[in-house]
């Protein structure tokens, strides 16, 4: 393989064909002084600098994981929630088995991956989990036992209802009770751990697209867009229209917006 005797398309090509590269044919690339070729070459680096971000932050947040197969754990359970703090909707929790071998560059807190990407990472987690459930805990029962033990109580549904059973739970911060199975609290877990990470995605996910379907049902609050969290577009909405059979009364800005 010679660049000098490839076009600039070529040359653009075989770079974006190719995400390692010898020292060898590096070299070759480096010397040669066509400045379309510096410039593909100069962006594969950049490509190949990112790959390797994106897989060192993949060994740092797959630690806990790796640690825990390699003391023969097999079925390891990230568990997180999303919508503990908004003012209407349900509180939505995740359990996600992820497979040893499984690799999604980018996984991360769902709050930092932005919309688009965070749908393209749930399909793929879906696709490949070992196991996946999701459970809530709506606004009623939310006001009537407060959310922090609706969302225990949602949480511990989600251990329970997987297909497969647990070896241990990673847990975002808090630990379970209920569950007869050994738990791992992470503080920050669903930055600090693959399998809390897919489930934190999932539990995005799926909540938006309750939310969205109850702005069809509830329309006027926004919550397509605001996701039922306390927004000035909301707040202005609650004053005017009161709430709605979603809202969490026990919530302080929903019956005195």
């Amino acid at each position: 393989m010679n660049p000098a005797k490839m076009t600039i398309k070529e040359v653009k090509e075989f770079l974006f064909a190719h995400e390692e590269l010898t020292e060898e044919t590096q070299a070759l690339f480096s010397a040669d002084t066509r400045s379309g070729v510096q410039a593909a070459y100069k962006q594969w680096q950049r490509r190949r600098e990112k790959a390797g971000q994106l897989r060192q932050r993949w060994l740092d947040m797959s630690k806990n994981e790796r640690e825990l197969w390699n003391k023969g754990y097999t079925h390891i359970a990230g568990l997180d929630e999303v919508g503990r703090g908004p003012l209407a909707g349900p509180v939505v929790t995740a359990a996600v088995i992820l497979p040893q071998d499984f690799y999604l560059p980018g996984l991360n807190d769902s709050k930092k991956v932005p919309p688009a990407r965070r749908e393209t990472m749930y399909e793929q987690i879906m696709a490949q989990a070992v196991a996946v459930s999701v459970t809530l805990s709506d606004a009623a029962l939310i006001d009537e036992i407060n959310i922090f033990q609706a969302t225990l109580r949602a949480m511990r549904m989600a251990v329970q209802e997987l297909s497969v059973t647990p070896d241990i739970t990673l847990n975002d911060a808090v630990t379970v009770p209920g569950l007869s199975i050994e738990q791992r609290p992470i503080i920050g877990g669903d930055g600090k751990s693959v399998s809390i990470a897919a489930a934190s995605i999932v539990a995005k996910v799926e909540r938006d697209r309750i939310m969205k379907k109850y702005d069809e049902q509830y329309p006027g609050y926004g919550f397509a867009s605001n996701m039922g969290y306390g927004t000035a577009e909301h707040l202005a909405a609650l004053r005017k229209l009161g709430p709605c059979p979603i809202h969490r009364r026990s919530f302080g800005g929903v019956l005195t917006p």
